[in-house]
């Protein structure tokens, strides 16, 4: 998990203000590596405070509650998720289809394996697993556009229409390798203990070799 501190400032700090903003990342910080490993039911309030070494009223003071602090804690979220997304965009910008998608598995795997907020994939799978109302969000923010691109990719690969039953097949092939790579105790076990930036590389033209391949194979199906 990350050690670093998430801070989201929503308004030009003064000195009066400074405790203020100071308790609001802590806040943040906490929640966050909170709700990652517990999930938002099992997470309180006063979890949060004693971690933040904040009053118990600061929650309410700062985002109005639980609920509007697991908003944020997920917005920040989001907001990291749309960067990667954009600079998937831009590495396989005027690219190939396969290289396309090659980029945007390598992409993805780099950013995991570079980020500080570890947090941030931990909680996601949380939210893919047991979703809470934010989840639409994540959806519409997040997910659709990234896997509208994944598809688009893929389709060029096969040479057919993006609402082609067996392009969401492949691109759910794609995704599986990659959450097995991530989350897997038997892939940990087979392939690295902690992914690093030189074995993203690698592993990500692994799968894109793999993953073409089958790609290419299914369109003559």
């Amino acid at each position: 998990m990350s050690s670093r501190r998430t801070h989201v400032v929503t308004a030009t700090a003064t000195p009066a203000d400074t405790p203020d903003l100071e308790t609001r990342d802590r806040l943040l910080h906490e929640a966050a590596l909170l709700f990652a490993t517990h999930g938002f039911d099992s997470v309180t309030v006063r979890d949060i405070c004693q971690q933040a070494h904040a009053n118990l009223a600061a929650i309410n003071y700062h985002f109005g509650g639980k609920a509007g602090l697991y908003a944020e804690v997920l917005n920040v979220a989001i907001q990291t998720m749309q960067a990667t997304t954009e600079e998937i965009r831009k590495a396989g910008a005027g690219r190939s289809p396969d290289q396309q998608l090659e980029a945007a598995i390598r992409v993805f795997l780099t950013r995991v394996a570079t980020t500080k907020d570890k947090w941030i994939h931990q909680l996601m799978l949380r939210e893919v697993a047991n979703p809470t109302a934010a989840f639409d969000a994540i959806l519409k923010r997040v997910l659709e556009p990234r896997m509208a691109y994944m598809r688009s990719a893929i389709a060029g690969i096969m040479r057919c229409p993006v609402s082609d039953r067996r392009v969401a097949l492949c691109m759910m092939s794609v995704q599986a390798q990659l959450h097995a790579l991530l989350n897997s105790p038997l892939a940990e076990r087979l392939a690295s203990p902690r992914l690093t930036a030189a074995d993203a590389d690698r592993l990500a033209r692994h799968i894109a070799c793999f993953s073409i391949a089958g790609v290419r194979a299914i369109a003559t199906t």
